[in-house]
């Protein structure tokens, strides 16, 4: 089996969940679709059978859990778990929010098939209008992080292009530490042998930058701009103060963890992409 692909759930527009499950299914390449289904109910159940023909056709498996809500890391890791207990090569994390032409994920098998030191891979993201999502990043400081919220636009904005490595024209192939998890395209074998999964205790936000992190120190995480998806992205903790507290709550759990102020590893890393790029 070559690649399998996650997806969770919880209050999706219909509108999201149309455009994502038929880029997964117009590909013709994921064997197995897991849709997890965070809601109260199991309110989601009911794609199973609304798409059961077209997911059929396209030789795919549709593999429903509805569970409580364990976070977005901690759900996805239930998929990864199967998935690797299926013999699976690949496997792809979605957000609901995303859509994609057909090639794009059998052009991504084949560039991970010729780059075994690979451990993750993003394609160039743009937002539905077209422009350019920069979304390979420095590993990140508390201000990068959790004080530019608070400051005028303008004030950082020469911080922020370092961070986002607006200088390396985003027209190459990166090794960054620090990439989105919009669209986390992994080699299986690589997570299981070193033991990297999602960290359980990040609910939601800055457990892509945790595992991508880990996954760095023992594989590339890898930029891939030959080919292009689309992120229509809300950014739903700068309009919410809820999202905007769990967004700093995961921040502070990073810091806490990685660092805040000393941190040699992040030094090592961020010095060495800059001077790649």
């Amino acid at each position: 089996m070559k690649l399998t692909a996650s997806v969770v759930l919880f209050n999706t527009p219909r509108s999201e969940i149309e455009l994502l499950f038929m880029s997964v299914f117009n590909s013709k390449c994921v064997e197995i679709f897991y849709i997890i289904d965070n809601s109260p109910n199991d309110k989601w159940r009911v794609l199973e059978t609304e798409y059961a023909n077209i997911a059929n056709n396209a030789g795919t498996k549709i593999r429903y859990i509805h569970n409580q809500n364990l976070g977005y890391g901690a759900s996805h890791n239930l998929a990864m778990q199967e998935a690797i207990e299926s013999g699976a090569v690949y496997h792809v994390v979605l957000n609901p929010d995303i859509y994609f032409e057909e090639n794009v994920l059998s052009s991504l098998i084949n560039f991970m098939d010729k780059n075994s030191d690979t451990a993750y891979v993003l394609p160039r993201v743009e937002y539905p209008n077209g422009e350019l999502q920069y979304l390979c990043k420095l590993l990140p400081t508390p201000v990068d992080l959790i004080f530019r919220r608070f400051l005028p636009k303008d004030w950082g904005k020469n911080r922020d292009d370092r961070y986002c490595l607006k200088s390396s024209g985003y027209n190459k192939v990166m090794n960054p530490p620090c990439l989105s998890g919009c669209f986390m395209f992994m080699r299986l074998s690589i997570l299981q042998e070193n033991n990297i999964f999602f960290d359980d205790g990040y609910f939601m936000y800055c457990e892509d930058f945790d595992l991508i992190r880990r996954l760095h120190r023992v594989a590339k995480t890898l930029y891939f701009p030959d080919v292009t998806i689309v992120h229509d992205h809300a950014r739903e903790s700068y309009k919410s103060k809820k999202m905007l507290w769990a967004h700093i709550r995961s921040a502070v759990r990073y810091f806490n963890k990685w660092g805040w102020f000393y941190d040699r590893e992040r030094r090592k890393m961020n010095k060495r992409v800059l001077g790649e790029i």
